[in-house]
This record gives structure tokens, sequence and C-alpha cells, in this order.
């Protein structure tokens, strides 16, 4: 087998050493010849931006932002832009090697990329936001683009960033250009079902592993750390199709309630309570790590990183897990789960529904045509249900977990494009 070994993962909570570890678990299985190994594992392009932005006092401050492409073999780069305090490089780059893996999953002829801006946008006025999104978007017009690279939201962005984004790249074009960039607002382009599109891959993502485990949904429950888009919208499709939830979180606290937790009245509290759960009513308050340990069938980490570890990962009772956010279980945790047996369906197969009806969104913008909204459920749903049974029958063939079931699916089909493509 012509296959490097890498150097030995020296810190295996940062999140693209995890990525590293299971890539190279993938790339044995595959047995990887060595080119194509040193091409998928390092970044095609890594772009750091210094950006003054006037701030509302009269003061410059100068933030630092992040884009990397990791892949562009299966087509345009794809992925979000994160603005919070705690973005760095190394989780920058890993969030974009799991958006190529992603999108290979799910078969979308994208590439891998991912943006963020070392910020705090809850400390930051609207027009604070506006600028450093314009001074973001003004620095990258030459890397972003409908046939190279498309952005979209993330942590801290949402619709409103991601309209300046597509006015100020347009201004630069000197025409209107909706396609550079999805998870828009409806009147400026933007595809119906995007809100709930990445919950709704973790829903049926889960409901494919509990058909598969026999675990009835009637019977089941289930708690969600997390209670932003992602968390909220997969507790309520989730509670739709039978499920308890039995408990929430955010960055303020957990709630537990075995009766279930009336959802309604959660997120109507958090709409009217500056977004937060904190003070919430309808359930005891526990921590973020005490509810991860909770008595569950199914545990949905929807919030950020490396929650679940080698400290934690022994203590966790639910039968299965489905990764709503980015990275949630550390690779250390990976073999303490499976040796557990407990089912894990890995962040690039679960929530690869939000990238799948962004996908959706930018073919609507090429074409000038909305499809309906049935329409575009009906074949996200597809698109996920497939994908979990190809990476399913990947697992039960090489008798491995979930997690690098899907590796092998992903890395398999870039490498094969990449064959034929070719380099120098």
């Amino acid at each position: 087998m012509a296959y490097i070994e890498p150097a030995p993962i020296k810190d295996k909570h940062n999140p693209f050493e995890s990525m590293m570890v299971r890539f190279n678990d993938a790339a044995k299985i595959l047995n990887l010849d060595d080119e194509t190994y040193e091409v998928l594992k390092r970044p095609h392009k890594v772009v750091i931006v210094s950006l003054p932005v006037t701030m509302d006092n009269g003061k410059i401050q100068v933030f630092e932002g992040y884009r990397v492409i990791h892949s562009n073999i299966l087509g345009p780069a794809k992925g979000g832009i994160r603005y919070d305090l705690g973005v760095h490089l190394d989780e920058v780059k890993a969030l974009a090697a799991w958006m190529t893996w992603k999108c290979a999953v799910v078969d979308i002829p994208y590439g891998g990329a991912k943006g963020g801006v070392i910020c705090d946008p809850r400390s930051m006025s609207a027009g604070e936001l506006e600028r450093l999104t314009r001074a973001y978007t003004s620095s990258l017009v030459d890397v972003f683009g409908p046939d190279q690279d498309i952005p979209a939201p993330d942590m801290g962005t949402g619709q409103r960033e991601m309209a300046w984004l597509m006015d100020e790249y347009s201004k630069a074009q000197g025409r209107t250009v909706n396609a550079v960039v999805t998870g828009k607002p409806l009147v400026l382009g933007g595809s119906l079902g995007r809100v709930e599109a990445t919950g709704r891959g973790v829903m049926v993502s889960t409901l494919a592993a509990m058909e598969k485990m026999k675990i009835n949904p009637a019977k089941a429950t289930c708690a969600v750390q997390g209670f932003g888009n992602v968390g909220s919208n997969t507790a309520i499709l989730l509670e739709d199709r039978g499920l308890k939830i039995c408990g929430i979180s955010d960055h303020t606290g957990a709630y537990w309630n075995a009766d279930g937790i009336d959802l309604e009245k959660a997120v109507a509290y958090k709409n009217a309570n500056k977004g937060v759960l904190q003070g919430f009513t309808g359930g005891d308050l526990i921590t973020n790590d005490q509810l991860l340990e909770m008595e569950v069938d199914v545990l949905i980490p929807a919030a950020k990183e490396d929650v679940i570890t080698p400290e934690n990962a022994g203590n966790i009772k639910a039968k299965l897990i489905v990764e709503g956010a980015n990275g949630p279980t550390a690779a250390a945790a990976d073999k303490i789960l499976f040796e557990n047996k407990v089912a894990v369906v890995p962040d690039i197969l679960a929530n690869a529904g939000g990238v799948t009806v962004s996908y959706f969104e930018w073919v609507q913008n090429r074409i000038g045509y909305k499809w309906p909204l049935d329409r575009i459920n009906r074949r996200t749903d597809r698109a996920m249900k497939d994908a979990f049974e190809t990476v399913y029958q990947t697992a039960v063939n090489y008798k491995i977990s979930l997690r690098l079931a899907a590796y092998v699916v992903a890395i398999r089909k870039v490498a094969e494009t990449y064959k034929f493509r070719g380099g120098y």
C-alpha cells in the first residue's frame, strides 16, 4: 500500500486534527495513493484579511478574517461565514474540509470552503456588522463568485449579512449577482425551506437511523444540545414525528423535563428574551455537560465542536447520536462510543440538509425560477435518505462506524474525480 503515515496528532481536541484522524483512517481503508492523499489533505487556498472598520464611536477597529477553500475538485467551493470570538484558522480549515466531504456524501457538485471573522456579533450594532460584512466581501471579491466560491450563513451570521454580501459583491460586478451567496432573504432570491433545511436533514437522518436500529419514534426520548436555528428546528420536526423532547439547551444553560419540553413555549420565550433560554421555566435547570449524559434514546449535539470528548463519552447513555453541529465529537471519543455500541450519524451526513437546499437555491438563481416548498422538501428528503443508505451499506460492508463509512464514501468520490481531472 502506497501510503504516507502523517505526523502524530498533537491535539485531538483541535478540530482540524480531529478531521485529519478520520481522514487518515478512511485513506487507509481506501488504499489512497501518495499523490491523492497529499492533494486531498491540504486546503487549496487560504486567505487571511485585515478589515479596518469604523465603529459607532468613530474609532477604527481592525478585525481579522479568513476564507479557506479546501477543495474545488467537484465544483465551486461552498461554505458558510462564521462571526465569533473563538474563530481561528485551524477551525476554519477543519470546517472547510468537512464541507468538502459533506457535499460529496450527498452527491452535490460543490467543493468545500469556510470563512470566519474574529468578532463578537452580539456586542456590535447593525451598522458595525454591515460595515464589517461589506469590508470582508470587498477584500474577497476576487475569491467569491457563483462559479468559484459561494458563501452562506453560519454561526453569528444570517440572512441579513448574506444580503449585504450579495449587494457589495454585485456593486463590484456592476450587476445583480444573486447566485454568489445562499441563505439570502426570499425577496433577494433565497429559497423556500432554507431556514429549516439543516434541522430537516437531521430529522430525516435520525428517523433513518432509528428505523435501522428498530427504535420506535412514538416511544423514544430525545435531548437536543443547542437551540439555535438547527437545534430548535430539529427538535420541532422530531416532536412532530412522535419523539418526546426531554432536554434542550443554549449557551446560557440546559433545561430538562422528563414529561417533555413544551417547544412552542420555549421558542416563544427565546424570541421574547433576546434570543436566549436563560430563565426559561419549562424544565429543571441543568448544565450543558449534564444534558449530554441524560437517560435518552437519541442525543443531538447541535451547538459547537468537541462537546463529546474522551472524558464524557463513556457516560453517554443515548443509543443514538445524530450530529447537528459540525465536529461535536472529538476524534479521540469515537472509539469509546463505537465500543459502547452508541451509533453516531456523523455531521458530514446528518447536517447536510442545509447545503443541499443551498445547492437548490443556487440552481434556482441560475435558472431564474423558484421551486415550491413541497418540491424542495421532497428532493431534500430523498437526497438525505439516499445518502444515509449509501453510508449505512458502506459501514456494513467494511464493518466500520457510520462516521468512518461517511468519510470513505466522500473521499472515494473526490479521489475518483481528481483522478479524472488530474494535477499538473
